[in-house]
């Protein structure tokens, strides 16, 4: 799993994924972002790296909630 930064241009891709929330609802948002979330999973393909990312993120969550790790 890559937790350096491995974008060219986050700025723009930052943009991009504001941009493609622009004028939806919270619904639809959420929606934008589980399909986008598969869509980019689809891409890697592989279960070990996407389970290691689903886990190093979930602790993210957790540590930022004062949960711990």
């Amino acid at each position: 799993m890559k937790l350096d930064p491995n974008i060219a241009d986050p700025d723009g891709l930052y943009e991009a994924l504001v941009n493609a929330h622009a004028g939806l609802s919270d619904q639809e948002s959420v929606a934008l972002n589980a399909r986008l979330v598969f869509l980019l999973a689809n891409q890697i393909g592989e279960p070990t790296i996407l389970y290691d990312c689903i886990n190093s993120a979930l602790r993210s969550v957790h540590k930022n909630n004062g949960r711990g790790e």
